[in-house]
């Protein structure tokens, strides 16, 4: 029996992505290998929101050849779909297979023969080409069949906390993203299959499911009759018994009054929005085709303090968009440090081969971009940290992950802390902790962090007995 591994890079769009091709990959009678060491096929799954993320997957790509020179290696998403020419010349690549042919992954790992006909596989919008790799991909802007999306018994396998991509692909056009250029057009599930899944999960056991999308606040609006977030929300509370739903990213401009609310009145949503801002600047969010400004978003941010104090806020920045002065650094570092933010994802600006900001003039100098993600990310830390210390002594309900150490247990709590619970402990469990121990600090981001962040979005029992308290990690 063939065996396999895959590896996933980039947001929670793309794990949700990989999620499904293993679970498509064990219902064909594929076997999981433990490590890619051993695989006869190894299926890459890669984001290209920057160049670090480039990077990393073909150094991935170098790095499992070296170490196992018959395996198979399949590179699929985002990169595989802007560049798949560039990754087809790296050595041990068998296929190269954008998001327009992912579902056709698991044809191309028989059992016994080493190729597939062009004619077994969708040929709509199809290119093969012959070389080093063969390439397996289309325009993604052609592919009209809605969004794919395995079955939940292959989510709960995977994670405690499973990713439910309901909407994927990007109307906007921020001069410095690609990821419409690679997801396509905004696309959603219908709210029934969204509850039907969410369902499933529920009575396989799951307690906590995070929904995603690549801009998930545009859900529901290309459906007929049109939905939105909001609604697919209030019907998951309404017709399933999850427990706990968390968000993945939203835009600044949904997160509308009527959202926010409805987080502070459900005890089963979790207090934790991701709000990407990008810059603190104007001048670099109009330069960025932005839909927003800081006032709009500093009004957002606001709100969610005053709904609901102990929520978790985090977001996105870019260090040294082409002409961001000293200036403009300056407005996005007092913006970020007055806001109440909790956390932050930092990102050095690469430019995308086909955005407007590729093309922009006076670039930032790589070692002056460098110097300000260092300074965002000392900030970020600063805000982390201080947003731990206002939690000293606040109780919260935290799910136990399959992460452990000697005598303790890991949890995640509604507002996004990581917590070390006394004792070993299964995952998927419910216990009240009190933040009440010393605090360790979170460790400055580097590069994967960085890839890694891109992205790259709860009638409960068992509770610690009375005096046990949990230290706050990291995030």
């Amino acid at each position: 029996m063939p065996t396999f591994t895959i590896e996933n890079f980039g947001c929670r769009a793309t794990e949700a992505d990989a999620s499904a091709l293993r679970g498509q990959l064990l219902s064909s009678g594929l076997a999981l290998a433990d490590d890619h060491a051993v695989a006869d096929w190894v299926v890459l799954n890669t984001c290209t929101v920057t160049a670090a993320a480039d990077s990393q997957a073909r150094d991935a790509v170098r790095r499992i050849h070296r170490a196992n020179p018959a395996a198979r290696i399949i590179v699929t998403g985002c990169y595989a779909q802007r560049a798949p020419e560039e990754i087809a010349t790296l050595e041990g690549v068998a296929w190269v297979v954008g998001n327009t042919h992912q579902s056709a992954i698991r044809k191309l790992i028989p059992e016994q023969r080493d190729f597939v006909p062009a004619e077994s596989l969708a040929a709509d919008s199809m290119s093969l080409a012959r070389g080093p790799a063969k390439i397996l991909t289309g325009d993604i802007f052609a592919e009209d069949a809605g969004m794919r999306m395995a079955g939940a018994e292959r989510t709960v396998a995977d994670r405690t906390r499973p990713i439910l991509k309901i909407q994927d692909g990007c109307n906007n056009r921020c001069s410095y993203c690609v990821i419409p250029f690679v997801r396509g057009r905004s696309r959603s599930l219908s709210p029934d299959l969204v509850v039907d899944e969410v369902r499933s999960l529920v009575e396989a056991g799951i307690r906590e499911v995070v929904l995603s999308g690549i801009n998930l606040g545009s859900y529901g609006r290309d459906l007929s009759p049109a939905s939105s977030l909001a609604s697919a929300v209030r019907q998951i509370l309404e017709e399933t018994n999850l427990e706990r739903l968390r968000f993945s990213s939203i835009e600044p401009q949904d997160v509308t009054e009527d959202f926010v609310s409805l987080v502070a009145q459900s005890g089963r949503i979790a207090p934790h929005f991701h709000i990407p801002l990008q810059s603190g600047s104007d001048r670099i969010l109009r330069a960025m085709h932005r839909w927003y400004r800081t006032a709009h978003y500093a009004a957002r941010a606001e709100l969610i303090r005053r709904l609901i104090p102990d929520a978790a806020i985090g977001t996105d920045v870019i260090a040294g968009f082409p002409s961001e002065t000293q200036e403009d650094f300056d407005a996005t570092s007092e913006f970020i440090d007055r806001l109440p933010f909790t956390y932050l994802h930092v990102f050095s600006f690469s430019p995308r081969p086909g955005t407007k900001a590729e093309t922009l003039g006076s670039p930032v100098q790589p070692a002056l971009i460098r110097d300000r993600a260092r300074s965002l990310r000392a900030l970020a830390q600063r805000k982390s940290e201080a947003f731990r210390a206002s939690q000293r002594g606040v109780s919260h309900r935290a799910l136990t992950l399959a992460r452990y150490g000697d005598n303790w247990t890991e949890g995640l709590t509604g507002n996004y802390l990581k917590v070390r619970i006394a004792g070993r402990i299964p995952p998927n469990q419910w216990r009240d902790v009190n933040m009440d121990m010393d605090f360790q600090p979170e460790p400055a981001g580097g590069e994967i962090s960085e890839i890694a962040a891109q992205s790259r979005n709860l009638a409960f029992e068992n509770h610690l007995g009375q005096g046990e308290v949990a230290a706050v990690g990291d995030r």
